[in-house]
């Protein structure tokens, strides 16, 4: 499979060492000094970006029927805008805010105990931690962990706050050293805690995620998740 990496930085050059070691030919790589991207030339794109310009590397690229996998996070207030897009072009992305298969799983872990919780007086918390090169916060993976939380809690939103206190789900944003990725789902009570966490260790598990993701969209149309691809919807 021909693959496009738009993005060069570190995770894009962990992607091209992945898909090569997965048999795959790189077809072109584009940073943000290339002015024109030969979408067509690939046979999949893998996207890891900024936020401004993740939005229009999907629409390009569903635009010029190419599937496109994206993992770059900041731009969610148009994520419904480019899944309509995608539909109506009968085109295929997939779109993650966390490409590990750990914290895939993870993510299904945390809507199990939220479902358990439930109604159980206990005041739910979420912490993350990532590199000091990290431009958002909160994380989108703490975001989508926070989602799925919410209808399990009196909370109706998530707020990046530290203090816990108030109406809102709690998310604490620290950037600091070369952290990978660190996410921990807390719950409390006057009477004790639990608290569920993963960590990343190496970047090596978000690139073979988004590998796995371009391998499964390749042939397919529609707008798809890590659900799919790691087959947790059955």
């Amino acid at each position: 499979m021909k693959i496009g990496i738009v993005g060069y930085g570190k995770m894009g050059k962990t992607v091209e060492k992945i898909a090569l070691q997965r048999g795959h030919e790189i077809a072109f790589v584009a940073d943000a000094d290339t002015k024109d991207i030969p979408w067509r030339t690939a046979d999949v794109i893998i996207e890891f970006t900024a936020p401004e310009a993740a939005y229009d590397n999907l629409r390009n690229s569903i635009e010029a029927g190419v599937p496109i996998v994206s993992g770059t996070t900041g731009w969610l207030d148009r994520r419904e805008e480019i899944e309509r897009l995608c539909r109506e072009k009968e085109g295929s992305m997939l779109y993650a805010s966390n490409f590990s298969i750990g914290m895939n799983i993870f993510f299904e872990v945390n809507k199990f105990l939220a479902r358990m919780m439930q109604d159980k007086n206990y005041r739910v918390r979420i912490k993350e931690i990532h590199h000091i090169h990290k431009l958002d916060a909160p994380s989108g993976t703490a975001i989508s962990l926070a989602e799925d939380l919410l209808p399990f809690t009196p909370y109706s939103h998530w707020e990046n706050t530290a203090s816990g206190d108030g109406d809102a789900l709690p998310i604490e944003s620290i950037r600091e050293g070369e952290e990978k990725g660190f996410h921990e789902v807390g719950y409390s009570s006057a009477a004790d805690e639990i608290r569920i966490s993963h960590r990343a260790l190496s970047r090596d598990g978000f690139a073979l995620g988004a590998v796995l993701a371009a391998e499964y969209i390749r042939d397919k149309k529609g707008v798809f998740s890590m659900r799919e691809v790691l087959g947790l919807n059955a």
